[in-house]
């Protein structure tokens, strides 16, 4: 990882050395373990569930414009302005994260964009998933009865009802 490439990209040289070092660390301990490197390909899903099995215990809901709540204190956190996910005009539902400084906000840092499903999932101590409106509304539509009552309801009464 030359300087001069990370320049031009954008990229701290610290944080690519310290990449370097954490996939030698894990090559390694793939290599002891005698299991086979695979690699993800493009589907970055098994990477971010990954981290989410590991940080679900700092997982954060978006609240607001901006604002997160941490799922488990309650505390309310912001995505960091150095954050890649800040700004960039999708605030993903839930994330997780590494750490949260304090400054004039509480700001989450290394932050991961995660699926709410994963949570429950990966830590069903902690986290369940609780139907919303609109699946409650989709179940009900696929019930043969209450589908006709709803939509009667809402005011469609042609559809074969005798």
């Amino acid at each position: 990882y030359s300087a001069q490439w990370c320049n031009e990209n954008f990229i701290h040289i610290k944080a690519m050395r310290k990449v370097r070092e954490v996939r030698q660390q894990l090559k390694d301990i793939m290599d002891q373990n005698k299991m086979q490197i695979t690699s993800c390909g493009s589907d970055w899903d098994i990477i971010r569930k990954c981290i989410c099995g590991s940080y679900f215990h700092q997982a954060a809901r978006l609240k607001g414009i901006g604002e997160y709540v941490n799922l488990r204190s309650g505390i309310p956190c912001h995505l960091h302005p150095t954050s890649s996910l800040y700004g960039m005009g999708f605030t993903p539902d839930y994330v997780v994260y590494h750490e949260l400084v304090m400054t004039t906000k509480e700001y989450m840092q290394c932050v991961t964009a995660v699926d709410g499903r994963w949570l429950s999932e990966l830590g069903p101590m902690f986290f369940s998933v609780k139907d919303s409106n609109r699946s409650r509304l989709v179940r009900h539509l696929n019930h043969p009865i209450l589908s006709k009552c709803l939509l009667l309801d809402h005011g469609i009464a042609n559809i074969g009802l005798t």
